[in-house]
């Protein structure tokens, strides 16, 4: 196996196909990276069980084969070389026994491989189910939802995004009990039929990064137990979380007894100044008091051991009865992070009960809920 190859445009792929491989691999194989090089194209491969990454780079000016092979080397130090290396470009050579030369001007290192038999195949995915997705869209509908998933694994489920496409929708769902998002886009031409997924949170991290702005068409290829997602040279496979998702609509309150509409970025600035005292604080909880009868609203915090915050949030409107809320300041600054209006509708029922962040756009379909935090 022998080819040279344009060092940026290796990194470029090489930095994509890192994202899948863990540095604690439970199977010694997988913290490496597979390459095979056809007449036609070089393929880099990494995987950690989860998520599995392939990409093809076309044999071109910038990629001249001299012999095929395949090849497995260990993936931190291998990339580590290429991103150190000298050169615009830089040769590639495996000798016998698996060690392989790398090299360019005046550098050359020789690193052992292992063989490429030995890797694990990646899923095989029917595309019966097939359909294509703006990659825009997809990568919209990941950042406002994924932020929201369970961290802890006690509730395997909750650790994925629940997706939910149709013909003519895609819903996503995520929440880990303390908080909730839900996003619902309309398609042009989804699947002809329902496909249920709850795909993990981290899976979608990757692939929200992978997607990047410039992808225009995302195919994806829904499995049994793995998802496919296609997109140029790049193929990302994820593995699904078995489970039924909780039916999240019965959480979200179809009425309110009080509501505030706030300017993004004031309440966003706010919200930061009192998070730097209840951060140093063991509770990290911030009140929310709406004052409708005379028109104010107060944000504050505590801490015990460094002060206390107070300040007065302008807003557009403010109606209802009036109430004081606590919650964790860290819940409504991730939500106003996913928002995609310049302004925001918090509604209200009851100090202890959850209240809702949406656009103040009625043909927006995105709601947010996060649960108070009992301070007495």
């Amino acid at each position: 196996m022998k080819f040279t190859i344009n060092r940026n445009l290796f990194i470029e792929n090489l930095n994509n196909v890192m994202r899948a491989i863990s540095s604690r691999a439970t199977i010694p194989i997988l913290s490496g990276i597979k390459l095979v090089l056809s007449n036609e194209e070089l393929t880099l491969t990494g995987s950690d069980t989860d998520i599995s990454i392939e990409i093809k780079i076309p044999v071109s000016e910038d990629l001249t084969v001299e012999s095929t092979g395949s090849i497995v080397l260990p993936a931190r130090f291998f990339s580590e070389i290429i991103k150190k290396l000298p050169g615009k470009d830089f040769s590639f050579e495996v000798m016998e026994s698996f060690q392989t030369k790398i090299s360019s001007e005046n550098s050359e290192f020789t690193i052992n491989g292992l063989d490429a038999n030995n890797f694990p195949r990646l899923p095989e995915i029917p595309d019966e189910a097939t359909f294509n997705i703006a990659g825009k869209i997809l990568r919209e509908i990941i950042n406002e939802t994924q932020f929201a998933v369970a961290t802890q694994e006690s509730r395997l489920v909750l650790s994925g995004v629940h997706f939910t496409f149709s013909p003519n929708t895609i819903k996503a769902v995520a929440t880990d009990s303390h908080r909730l998002s839900e996003r619902e886009i309309v398609l042009e031409n989804g699947p002809q039929t329902a496909t249920d997924l709850i795909i993990p949170g981290k899976s979608l991290q990757e692939l929200s990064r992978i997607i990047g702005e410039s992808d225009p068409e995302i195919t994806v290829c829904p499995g049994d137990n793995q998802v496919l997602f296609k997109s140029n040279n790049i193929s990302f496979y994820s593995r699904l979380l078995d489970g039924n998702y909780p039916d999240t609509d019965r959480l979200l309150p179809t009425e309110s007894t009080t509501s505030v509409e706030f300017d993004l970025a004031e309440l966003s600035s706010a919200l930061d100044r009192a998070s730097l005292l209840t951060h140093e604080g063991r509770n990290n909880v911030v009140d929310l008091d709406l004052d409708v009868e005379n028109q104010k609203v107060k944000l504050s915090g505590t801490s015990a051991e460094i002060g206390n915050v107070e300040e007065e949030v302008s807003f557009k409107n403010l109606e209802g009865n009036n109430l004081k809320i606590s919650f964790n300041p860290d819940y409504l600054r991730d939500a106003l992070r996913a928002s995609v209006t310049d302004a925001v509708i918090m509604k209200f029922t009851q100090p202890l009960r959850p209240f809702t962040v949406t656009p103040n756009k009625d043909d927006i379909q995105f709601v947010q809920l996060i649960t108070p935090v009992r301070t007495f």
